[in-house]
C-alpha cells in the first residue's frame, strides 16, 4: 500500500460518513459489484466481527439482529438490499460500516458515551475527520510533553527572569 492509498484508506476509515467514504466502503461489501448490497455481503463480512467477538470473550450478537439493526439504521427503499443512495440518505451509514469492518467502533456505538455525543451535539459542524485529528493531536503533544520531560528537556520556570511589575 503506497503511502496516497494510506492515506485515502485513513480519511476513509475515520470518517465513514463521508460521500468518498461511503463510496469506499460500499465498493468493499459489493462482492459481485451489482451496485447492491445483499443480506449475504453483509453476513460475510460480519462473521469475522463475530470471531473477534469470541476472541475478547464478548457475547456475540446474531446477525439477523445486526440485520435488523442495520435497516432499522438506513431505512433502504427496498429491505432485502441496501443501495449506495440509501446509505447516502442515513446520517447513520457511517455505523453500519463499523458494524462490519471495525470492532472497537461499534462496541463504543452499542455502549455510546453520553459525554462524547453531547460533544457531538455542542458541535455538530465537526465531521469524525475532524474529531479524529483533534484526538491525535492531543494524543501526540501529550506524548512530546512526556518524552521532554523525561529526557531534562522540559523548560524550567526560572521566577528570578520575571518581570518586576
Amino acid at each position: 500500500m503506497g503511502y496516497e492509498d494510506f492515506v485515502y484508506f485513513i480519511l476513509a476509515e475515520e470518517d465513514k460518513s463521508s460521500e468518498p467514504s461511503l463510496e469506499y466502503w460500499f465498493k468493499c461489501i459489493d462482492l459481485d459489484g451489482n451496485g447492491v448490497l445483499t443480506r449475504n455481503e453483509m453476513q460475510f463480512f460480519y462473521e469475522e466481527q463475530l470471531h473477534r467477538m469470541e476472541c475478547m470473550a464478548q457475547e456475540p450478537v446474531l446477525f439477523e439482529d445486526i440485520l435488523c439493526q442495520m435497516i432499522d439504521m438506513i431505512k433502504p427503499q427496498d429491505e432485502s438490499y441496501i443501495m449506495l443512495r440509501d446509505l447516502k440518505g442515513s446520517k447513520l451509514s457511517g455505523s453500519v460500516f463499523n458494524i462490519l469492518f471495525n470492532l472497537n467502533k461499534f462496541m463504543a456505538f452499542e455502549t455510546r458515551d453520553p459525554f462524547l455525543i453531547r460533544q457531538e451535539r455542542e458541535n455538530p459542524t465537526l465531521t469524525e475527520w475532524d474529531r479524529f485529528a483533534h484526538r491525535e493531536y492531543i494524543r501526540l503533544s501529550m506524548e512530546d510533553d512526556v518524552e521532554d520531560a523525561s529526557n531534562g528537556s522540559a523548560e524550567v520556570w526560572d521566577e528570578s527572569l520575571e518581570a518586576p511589575f
